[in-house]
């Protein structure tokens, strides 16, 4: 398993965030281990309507619904306002979508799509991505450069996408703060083959580690379906404040696997077997 050292002492981020808390906290296992709230800064305010209505909503479904009628409105995203917008003999012009995003972090967690999400925690959180189809170690590092390549994308950064998953991560964690658990913490498993995308951080003993997670990394909630990802199985505790999608929360737009969630990164402590 490579260390944080060999790794060339990545940096975990940037000085600043919009969700008002230090970078070097919010990266930590400890913060794991608190699992304090967390907002990113004017959305709720500037779309107060939106959660206005979605507490007069009683149920999961309909709050699915409420939002992604929302959405669709907001960003122009059903195919009626698209056409509407168009200029005789004008070419069809490509909207950027949330769900565009989703389809593709499920399809390839290294793709351009994957890029913009990881871009977006960078810009929101400050959070680094630590592997993009190969490990960053630096900035000149051509994984670096391939990465800002594809998260400036001008094909998914023309409909204020970052303000679209802005939108979701918050309406994940109303949704999070009525059904999730007390605590505000899940317990997530991964499955990966090798250790090349996780720098060790810290050894506790001869399971326990502190490892280094990618600035959006995918879990599921069964340890049978993360075993069908890799051979050894990574165990940790994550706070729902990091959740930006799971599988509950869209039903018809659900990722690839059965109780898949995407979850912002950073050092986490982990526990880790062989399956």
């Amino acid at each position: 398993m490579p260390t944080s050292s060999q790794a060339g002492a990545w940096r975990r981020g940037h000085s600043t965030n919009l969700v008002g808390i230090p970078t070097d906290l919010l990266a930590s296992a400890a913060f794991n281990e608190a699992a304090p709230v967390l907002h990113i800064a004017g959305v709720r305010e500037a779309n107060r309507r939106l959660f206005t209505m979605l507490e007069g909503v009683n149920d999961a479904a309909g709050a699915a619904v409420l939002f992604e009628d929302y959405m669709a409105v907001v960003f122009g995203l059903h195919p009626e306002q698209r056409m509407a917008s168009r200029k005789p003999g004008q070419r069809r012009r490509y909207r950027s979508s949330y769900l565009r995003l989703l389809r593709g972090w499920a399809f390839d967690s290294n793709g351009a799509e994957a890029a913009v999400l990881k871009g977006w925690v960078e810009s929101r959180f400050g959070l680094l991505p630590t592997f993009h189809q190969a490990p960053i170690d630096r900035f000149a590092a051509p994984a670096w450069v391939h990465y800002v390549e594809e998260k400036m994308g001008s094909r998914f950064h023309n409909n204020a996408i970052y303000g679209q998953l802005d939108l979701l991560y918050e309406f994940c964690q109303w949704r999070l703060a009525r059904e999730g658990p007390d605590d505000r913490r899940l317990r997530l498993y991964r499955g990966v083959n090798d250790f090349a995308e996780h720098p060790l951080v810290e050894r506790i003993d001869r399971r326990d580690v502190v490892i280094r997670l990618n600035n959006v990394t995918s879990f599921t909630e069964d340890r049978d379906i993360a075993t069908c990802f890799g051979a050894y199985i990574l165990e940790t505790w994550v706070p729902t404040a990091k959740v930006l999608f799971y599988n509950a929360l869209l039903p018809q737009h659900a990722v690839k696997g059965e109780g898949e969630v995407i979850a912002v990164g950073g050092d986490f402590r982990v526990r880790a077997t062989y399956y």
